[in-house]
């Protein structure tokens, strides 16, 4: 594009922004609603959540409208709205989290009476959300922009999101803005209304605090990780062991230090040996019987879960199961109640 077309390309949103047409506003903005929804998913947790604050941001955008003058990016303009909305949220919510943030593991040291066929229930706490990948995908030609797209699995991944939510929300907002979005310390601090030295410093906290998240063998959050080839061989057995209630081929499927949570439960198994006695004492089809789907889920495999009991006919969304895959085994399943999926959109009877 060349400086003339630039140029009247940047009057005519200028325009469209601030002439009060609301058609012409959203002609404008909503091409950014999508990359703004997973901005204010990594800052919040929850899908659910995401998308209210991005229909407050784009609120707020058109009120502000006439203030808008031109002198920074409309991504970057929309970008400091959201973030100043989610942070606004934070200060009245808790933070999201998983069951190892709320009670210990159940290990293959832990009495039988705590691996029990009812688990605690704690529907009442923030629960992290999963992240449906179809709500991912580019939808637009405006959505084709390298920043746009540029979701990279690390930075989307169940692990790395449960990370940020062990963060002060400031420090949330600049580690995401700076090493997830690439942005400067001083375009930071622009948006966040702080020094250049006090995002480099928050940076620096939140770096550290994220390296402790880290799992086994992961350095770095930022660089993109390819999907292995035997993701979804593995994700296909998975499903397979579960429709046939065989426990001894899920298990080989774990590594040793594999863990499965299942919240809204304040449950989780932490070892292979334990999630092994887990279907010893329970067996899969102990209920009734499964037929599993595929979808994905933060860049990752996933499945839904659907159980026929004794006696019906229907089959019946019971969960959502997200797998983490570590050098060709499953490192970690989250299995999520259909109460945290319903960005999912899947059928609730098959």
């Amino acid at each position: 594009m060349g400086h003339a077309s630039a140029e009247a390309s940047e009057a005519g949103t200028l325009a469209a922004l601030r002439g009060g047409d609301p058609d012409a506003f959203a002609a404008v903005t909503e091409p950014y609603r999508r990359q703004l929804q997973v901005h204010c998913y990594r800052m919040l947790g929850s899908v659910d959540e995401a998308e209210d604050m991005v229909q407050e941001t784009m609120l707020r955008a058109w009120r502000a409208r006439q203030r808008f003058e031109g002198r920074s990016l409309l991504r970057t303009w929309l970008y400091r709205i959201a973030t100043n909305v989610c942070l606004n949220a934070l200060e009245r919510s808790p933070r999201r989290v998983m069951p190892p943030d709320v009670v210990p593991p159940v290990t293959a040291a832990t009495d039988a009476s705590q691996a029990r066929d009812t688990p605690p229930w704690r529907p009442e706490l923030p629960w992290v959300q999963p992240y449906p990948d179809h709500l991912l995908e580019p939808v637009a030609a405006a959505e084709t922009e390298p920043d746009v797209m540029a979701i990279s699995r690390e930075t989307i991944e169940l692990t790395f999101l449960v990370a940020l939510q062990h963060l002060p929300p400031r420090q949330r907002a600049v580690l995401i803005l700076s090493d997830v979005l690439g942005w400067s310390a001083k375009e930071v601090a622009g948006i966040l209304e702080l020094t250049v030295a006090a995002v480099n410093s928050a940076l620096q906290r939140a770096r550290s605090t994220m390296r402790k998240q880290v799992p086994a063998g992961r350095h770095e959050w930022a660089a993109t990780r390819p999907r292995s080839d035997d993701e979804q061989s593995i994700l296909k057995t998975f499903m397979d062991a579960w429709e046939r209630a065989d426990a001894t081929l899920l298990t080989d499927l774990l590594r040793e230090d594999a863990r499965w949570a299942m919240p809204p439960a304040a449950l989780w198994f932490e070892g292979r040996p334990a999630i092994v006695r887990l279907y010893e004492l329970y067996p899969i089809d102990r209920s009734g019987d499964f037929r599993m789907a595929p979808t994905a889920a933060n860049r990752q495999p996933a499945a839904a879960s659907y159980l026929r009991l004794t006696g019906e006919a229907e089959y019946r969304l019971v969960a959502v199961n997200v797998l983490r895959i570590e050098g060709g085994k499953i490192a970690e399943v989250v299995t999520f109640d259909p109460s945290l999926c319903r960005a999912f959109g899947l059928p609730p009877t098959l």
